[in-house]
C-alpha cells in the first residue's frame, strides 16, 4: 500500500508541474516576445501539450495498473528487470517495440477521440 501511495504521490506531482508549466507558458512566451498572443499557438505551445497529454497518459495508466492490479506493478518494479535481463536480444526488441507501439496508438486513439 505504501508503494501505490508514493507512486501516485510521484506521479500527482508530475502532473502538477506540467500543469503549471503549460499555464505558465503563454507568459513566459509573452516576456520573451512581446508581440506573441497571450496563448501562443505556435510550435513551442503544441510540444508543451504534447509533453503534458503524455505525462498524463502515462501517469493516469500506472494509476490505473497500481489501483487495478497492485501484484502487476509490484512485480514490474522488483522482478521485471531480472527477468528482462534473462531473455534474448530478439525478445527484448520485440517487447520494446511490441510497448512502444501499444503505448503509441493508446495516446493517439485516446486524442482521437478527444479531439472527434
Amino acid at each position: 500500500m505504501k508503494l501505490i501511495f508514493r507512486s501516485l504521490q510521484h506521479e500527482g506531482s508530475m502532473i502538477f508541474l506540467s500543469l503549471v508549466l503549460f499555464l505558465l507558458f503563454p507568459f513566459l512566451c509573452r516576456h520573451i516576445d512581446v508581440t506573441s498572443a497571450p496563448l501562443d499557438p505556435g510550435i513551442l505551445s503544441i510540444v508543451i501539450m504534447a509533453v503534458l497529454t503524455f505525462l498524463v497518459f502515462k501517469a493516469v495508466t500506472w494509476m490505473a495498473i497500481r489501483i487495478i492490479w497492485p501484484v502487476f506493478a509490484e512485480y514490474s518494479e522488483v522482478q521485471f528487470e531480472g527477468n528482462f535481463r534473462s531473455l534474448t536480444q530478439l525478445q527484448k526488441v520485440l517487447i520494446y517495440l511490441g510497448f512502444y507501439m501499444l503505448l503509441l496508438f493508446g495516446m493517439v486513439f485516446t486524442l482521437t477521440a478527444l479531439a472527434g
